[in-house]
């Protein structure tokens, strides 16, 4: 039975279609519903997602939803085999840039009803979702030993 149409398998066309392990599954898990309930976020709360865009970058609104919009094509794009890769590496690139609104937020904490320990603990858990983003969305084919 070909598994080439679930969820989290290899997208290498030439060899034979292995999921990944348990843990890179669960990880490949946990970053969709990231990007998934954080884009519905964008769409749901976007003037409280648009307070947090710099003042630098015109348009917050726009900003906000076409985010929104990324983050779900991200998520989704995940749960393919053959645009896994290519969502993963988007998704590390929307990422990084939301971490200038990330660092913008932290600096005007005093706005928004976060205990401002929990902004500083943002920072370094996107190194952990970066990592996780990469790591889950770069399968391999499990070779045989034989």
């Amino acid at each position: 039975m070909s598994t080439d149409y679930l969820p989290f398998v290899s997208a290498e066309s030439s060899q034979p279609v292995k999921r990944g392990g348990r843990w890179q599954r669960a990880a490949m898990w946990f970053v969709f519903c990231w990007f998934f309930f954080g884009g519905i976020a964008h769409f749901a709360l976007t003037d409280l997602e648009a307070r947090i865009v710099p003042p630098q970058i015109p348009d917050p609104v726009d900003v906000v939803l076409a985010t929104g919009v990324l983050e779900l094509v991200g998520a989704f794009g995940l749960l393919l085999p053959w645009t896994r890769r290519a969502a993963g590496w988007g998704l590390v690139l929307l990422t990084l840039a939301v971490t200038p609104a990330n660092i913008y937020m932290l600096r005007i904490h005093d706005q928004f009803d976060i205990p401002v320990w929990l902004l500083w603990l943002r920072l370094p858990l996107q190194v952990v979702l970066l990592w996780l983003i990469v790591w889950g969305s770069r399968w391999k084919v499990q070779r045989s030993l034989y």
